[in-house]
This record gives C-alpha cells, sequence and structure tokens, in this order.
C-alpha cells in the first residue's frame, strides 16, 4: 500500500490509544507507547500505527530519538480581540486584583471598547498572527470565543473571523459565542436588560447563522449570577448551541454545580470549586478545564486543585485562555505550569492536552489520539520522551507538524 508520510522508528510514538472517552482517574497516566513506533499516513487520516515500515511513502521521516505524539489541543481561549493590555503588568505588580485593575479601566470592557472600533479585518489579520504562532508550539485544533463584541454587530463580527479563518488556516477552530462575558458599558444601570439582549436577539441570530457550536457565560462574582447564567444557557440549548461555563474562578460561586445541572460539556477555571461541585461534576461526567496560565497571569498563589479533581473522577482538560490578560499561544508551558504548579504528572498532563481536550470540545471521536481511523494531526519533537514537556521548559521541542496529513512546520 503506498502512503503519503510514513513516520517511522520514534523513541517514543504516544497514542493515548484508550476508552473512547475522556479518561479519568489512573488512566490519564496510560498513554500506550510504542517504543520505535511507526505511523503511516494517508488522504489525512492514520491508516496504521505500530512497528509498521514496509508502506512506500511519498515522503519517509526518521524520527529516530525524536517522541511522537498527537497535536495539541486548546480547548479553552479567546483568540479574537484587538488592541493589548500590557500596561496592567505594572498594576499587578504593584499588587492590583484584577476586580480592581476593571475599576481602573481595564480589563475586559477596554478591549471591547478597541475590538468595536477595529475593521473585522484588522481583527482577522491579528488573530491569524496568534493561530500561526499557535501552530508553530503544536496547537492543531483550538476552541475559540467571542465576547469582546458584548452586542450583536460586533460579536456576530468575532464569529465571522473564526469561520473565514477555518477556511484559511491549518488549525481547526471550533467556536464559541461568549457574549456573556462581561457587561457592555451601556447596559451597566441595566444588567437584566443585556441578559434579554443575548437570550432573545444575539442567540437566535448567532444559531440561525450556525456561527458557534457552544454557548459560554462568565459566570462568577462581578460578573453573571446563577440566575442569569441559567437563563442564557437554557436559551442557548434550546436554539442547538452546547453549554459551557466560566465556573469558579474568583469566588464558589456555584458554577461546578450548575454545569452538572444543567448537563453542561464543561466547567471551566476552577480554582475556587466546592468539594459539592467536584462531586456534582464527577457524577455527571462534566469535563473540568484547567487554565494554569491564567493564574499564573494574575500572579496568584493558588492554583485550581488539580489533584482532588482527578482523585474525584473528574475528567481534566488543560488549555490556555489566550486572551490580552493571559497572552500565551504555547500549550507547552501550560503543561508546564500544570507539573509544576498543580501537582499534575507529565502523562496525565499531556492526556489533558489532548485526548481529553478533544472531548472537552466534542472532537474526541475525531483527534487527540494517535488511532487509525483518526485525523493526522501529529507533531515530532525533538525529545527522546515526552516528559521531556515539562521537564525542558522554557525553549519549543515542536520539530515538525502534520495537520491532517500535510507538513505545515518544519523546524528540522
Amino acid at each position: 500500500m503506498d502512503v503519503d508520510i510514513l513516520i517511522k522508528n520514534a523513541n517514543e510514538l504516544v497514542t493515548l490509544a484508550g476508552p473512547t472517552r475522556p479518561r479519568i482517574k489512573y488512566e490519564m497516566n496510560e498513554l500506550s507507547i510504542i517504543r520505535k513506533g511507526s505511523i503511516a499516513i494517508k488522504d489525512g487520516k492514520i491508516v496504521d500505527i505500530g512497528n509498521v515500515d514496509e508502506y512506500k511513502a511519498d515522503q519517509t521521516i526518521d524520527a529516530s530519538g525524536k517522541t511522537v505524539i498527537p497535536g495539541f489541543i486548546d480547548p479553552h481561549t479567546h483568540l479574537a480581540f484587538y488592541g493589548y493590555r500590557e500596561f496592567e503588568l505594572d498594576m499587578k505588580l504593584r499588587g492590583s486584583t484584577y476586580q480592581e485593575i476593571t475599576k481602573k479601566g481595564g480589563g475586559i470592557n477596554y478591549t471591547v471598547r478597541l475590538t468595536r472600533d477595529a475593521s473585522k479585518e484588522s481583527i482577522k489579520e491579528e488573530t491569524k498572527k496568534r493561530l500561526d504562532r499557535m501552530l508553530e508550539y503544536g496547537t492543531t485544533t483550538c476552541e475559540a470565543k467571542s465576547g469582546y463584541g458584548l452586542n450583536i454587530k460586533n460579536e456576530i463580527k468575532l464569529l465571522e473571523v473564526y469561520r473565514e479563518l477555518n477556511h484559511e488556516h491549518p488549525i481547526d477552530i471550533v467556536p464559541t459565542f461568549l457574549g456573556a462575558h462581561a457587561f457592555p458599558e451601556e447596559y451597566k444601570d441595566d444588567k437584566n436588560g443585556y441578559v434579554s439582549d443575548i437570550i432573545y436577539n444575539m442567540i437566535p441570530e448567532i444559531s440561525s447563522r450556525k456561527l458557534a457550536r457552544f454557548c459560554d457565560v462568565f459566570l462568577d462574582k462581578g460578573f453573571f449570577d446563577r440566575n442569569q447564567a441559567k437563563k442564557i444557557l437554557d436559551a442557548g440549548k434550546k436554539h442547538g448551541l452546547i453549554p459551557k461555563i466560566h465556573a469558579d474562578e474568583l469566588s464558589d460561586s456555584g458554577g461546578a454545580a450548575l454545569a452538572s445541572e444543567i448537563d453542561a460539556l464543561t466547567a471551566d477555571h476552577l480554582l475556587n470549586i466546592s468539594d459539592e461541585g467536584i462531586k456534582s461534576m464527577a457524577k455527571n461526567g462534566t469535563i473540568g478545564v484547567l487554565l494554569p496560565a491564567t493564574v499564573f497571569s494574575l500572579m496568584k498563589k493558588e492554583y485550581a486543585p488539580a489533584r482532588r479533581l482527578i482523585e474525584s473522577g473528574v475528567p481534566i482538560a488543560l488549555a490556555t485562555d489566550l486572551n490580552p490578560n493571559c497572552y500565551t499561544e504555547n500549550m507547552q508551558f501550560v503543561i508546564q505550569l500544570a507539573c509544576y504548579y498543580m501537582k499534575m504528572t507529565p502523562a496525565e498532563a499531556l492526556t489533558a492536552a489532548t485526548v481529553n481536550a478533544a472531548y472537552s470540545i466534542g472532537e474526541g471521536n475525531k483527534r487527540g489520539t494517535l488511532e487509525a481511523e483518526k485525523q493526522a494531526d501529529v507533531l515530532i519533537l525533538d525529545a527522546p520522551s515526552y516528559k521531556f514537556i515539562p521537564y525542558h521548559f522554557g525553549v519549543n521541542l515542536v520539530e515538525k507538524v502534520i495537520k491532517n496529513g500535510k507538513m505545515v512546520i518544519d523546524f528540522s
């Protein structure tokens, strides 16, 4: 059989083959590694894997001494925005909290003003640069939220950027509507009026245009309360949008429990999750998406309780939370933070950044592992073991990126 690409002799071929669902507890440490392994790719798909060297290939890659893993999947980003907030770093260094920075004119609404004023073309150009950098660091699929428009015109503008780039860029983009990211200035004295605008204007229009797969809400102190979040997410469900929740980041606001109650696919952040919230997520199978780079950027000491979540049976994914406050496109950095600050093992962190991340955006049947019939999204790392991802920090270990069966990055 002739194939397009044959990768052979990998020191470690990390397949992550296993249950066809998110991995929990001890399963997160079982990576199904094949030594001196090979992988055959044809027409964008993996056709064979293991110790298979007999194929004739248009391109043969000798991965001796290298590690081969699935492409990283980044399941929580705020990818499209305009302008930056680097000035906030000085404020953080002087001890200002996230809420204090917002009161001083920074935060989400600062970015909303710049994003509303920017053209779609300008936003698209900046977003593409971020995607290019993500690809260089090994991300092959990402979720991307709106949320810096906060009115129907500009939320649609951001989601249209995702639709266009999804056709033009190698990275696959899964879009999320996050009109409930914050209350815009024009609704600061009429918060329930903004909730109604989201429910009766934005959600029906965005759903009818098929611009998003998910609907998300920032449920937390100073943002949307539990009742408002439930109304928005229920409305989204009626229009075919799968619920997600920014939950329990700044306080224990009951976000994890609500996520379980309404069958949200994920609850994200979870820094202040309660024991009851953990139990409800484990019982319901709700995936917890942890965002350690956000904690790092906010200079907080307490990270999400990854060990408690894992040991309680909550499936865990990792993501960058790429946004103007947490400005990183690098999933390798996120894995490093997960190991050093949340005490996840390298195997758990890799599982969370690939197969579990795939399930957290509804893509687990297509990607996230290296198995026959799966999409051929493959990384070749210039490292002898997957453990080098957290061990050799501060560098880019990606040597090659294969996306949909095509070589899209080659640093060799």
